[in-house]
């Protein structure tokens, strides 16, 4: 799990991110209209946070996808999802989380649907490392405009500071989308994986979502 199972996820059902104290929670399971509900997919729907910062701005949309399939099932409760999107949250995005099962196709399918909802910025958590399940960068891949892979390396040498198996993780971090594109991210599927990740990758998000964008360097 996470940095010591580089790719099965620490997962579960969805829960509310908060940053605000009026978040709220979608009870839809996929949401109005999703053309790739998967019936494997989150069982209690999406949680969201605030859509407006405390001066009535919109916040810029991000999606959280955890990749389990005991978690899908109900089996485990999920952990990464849900702090993820609170540290989406606490950082200024109206992040949404969904839960789907491990897997090429419905990784792929969960990611069509975050961009076509207008994701800016897509996290998914689990799915990375190297058992037979573990197919979150299989579906990934087809989607990218453009590999990042100098954050995908700050990623798991970040990760290697305490945990040496971190370098078995082979999430990928690109550009997908038609303009304007979002940043896609595969995180490990433990807390610690997905606090130290977004640690590394939160602070570039301003500045990659401004160059696609087309802002000056």
């Amino acid at each position: 799990m996470g940095h010591h199972d580089a790719g099965h996820p620490d997962a579960g059902h969805s829960h509310h991110a908060h940053n605000h104290a009026n978040g709220h929670a979608n009870d839809h399971p996929h949401g109005p209209g999703d053309p790739h509900g998967d019936p494997h997919g989150d069982p209690h729907g999406h949680a969201h946070s605030d859509p407006h910062d405390g001066h009535g701005a919109e916040r810029t949309a991000a999606t959280v996808i955890t990749v389990s399939d005991r978690s899908s099932r109900g089996e485990r409760e999920d952990a990464s999802g849900p702090r993820a999107a609170a540290l989406l949250a606490e950082a200024g995005f109206d992040a949404t989380t969904r839960i789907v099962p491990d897997g090429a196709e419905s990784v792929r399918r969960a990611l069509e649907f975050a961009l076509e909802s207008g994701a800016r910025l897509v996290v998914t958590t689990g799915g990375t490392g190297v058992g037979p399940r573990d197919e979150t960068p299989e579906g990934t891949r087809p989607l990218l405009m453009r590999e990042l892979p100098g954050i995908a390396e700050a990623l798991r040498r970040e990760g290697a500071r305490e945990h040496p198996t971190a370098v078995l993780t082979r999430g990928l971090v690109g550009v997908a989308g038609t303009p304007p594109s979002a940043l896609v991210v595969n995180l490990p599927g433990s807390l610690g994986a997905v606090e130290e990740g977004l640690a590394v990758v939160l602070p570039l998000v301003p500045h990659i979502l401004d160059q696609l964008d087309g802002g000056d360097h």
